[in-house]
């Protein structure tokens, strides 16, 4: 792709067509050679390598609802700043996420507040994630997201 930093974006805003859509398959397929790290509002961090492991964990945590296999949520990610290092072989961004979620008996709302530390590597001609660090700093309520606490 000509524009690194397009391509880049791209991945930061397929990740969350994928959740959206509840395509965790192709979700967790984005970290087969990459990590995420997820930060609580209380600053501990838990790391999950490779797909399986972030399959494991996204089925573990996210609940998906049977009308149409999503969480019916909505992530609206922003603010993304991308850096290309010297020899354009890694790449790090950062970027914010708000995710809605609207139910018949649960108004729109935003449930979560996030900002993301990502880092990419080059792989041939394209990009890939390396890590994603996930640090939550704004919590709703997430009862209905959430198949379990955070």
């Amino acid at each position: 792709m000509a524009c690194d930093s397009c391509a880049i974006k791209n991945l930061i805003y397929q990740y969350a067509h994928y959740i959206d859509n509840g395509e965790l398959d192709k979700l967790s397929a984005m970290f087969a050679e990459a990590k995420i790290v997820a930060v609580d509002g209380q600053g501990s961090a838990t790391d999950i390598a490779g797909a399986q492991a972030v399959l494991s964990l996204y089925r573990s945590f996210t609940r998906l609802y049977p009308d149409d296999g999503s969480p019916h949520t909505l992530h609206m990610t922003s603010n993304v700043v991308v850096v290309i290092e010297a020899g354009a072989s890694r790449a790090s961004a950062t970027s914010y996420a708000v995710v809605f979620q609207s139910l018949p008996d649960f108004p729109l709302q935003p449930i979560i507040g996030v900002r993301y530390f990502d880092r990419f590597a080059r792989a041939g001609d394209g990009w890939h994630f390396s890590e994603r660090r996930i640090d939550t700093r704004l919590a709703g309520d997430l009862s209905r997201h959430l198949l379990q606490p955070m």
